[in-house]
């Protein structure tokens, strides 16, 4: 299943941007350890109402949970799994309606 991460930095975090890289560093080094079946196919850095997103592939919502779960662990003020569903099998899903 493919997911999207959207992440946005608690305040006290967002402030520090020299420690930026290593606290990423340390945040996918847990994801790996504790969800290796989590595959990440993108990130991203945004300017908006999120700080981050993530396209991730994983075999179920738990490990997008736990995946959550982590991100909040290491400074995430808030952080968002959505499923993604490839457009194909939306259009397939509306044929069923």
């Amino acid at each position: 299943m493919t997911f999207i991460l959207m992440t946005k930095l608690a305040p006290e975090v967002a402030k520090m941007m020299k420690e930026r890289e290593e606290i990423g560093n340390a945040w996918l080094q847990q994801i790996k350890e504790k969800c290796p079946e989590v595959k990440f196919l993108a990130h991203y850095g945004l300017l908006g109402q999120y700080d981050f997103m993530d396209i991730y592939e994983a075999p179920d919502e738990k490990v997008a949970a736990k995946v959550s779960m982590i991100s909040l662990q290491n400074g995430a003020f808030t952080a968002e799994s959505w499923v993604a569903l490839p457009y194909k099998q939306i259009v397939k899903l509306s044929e069923e309606i």
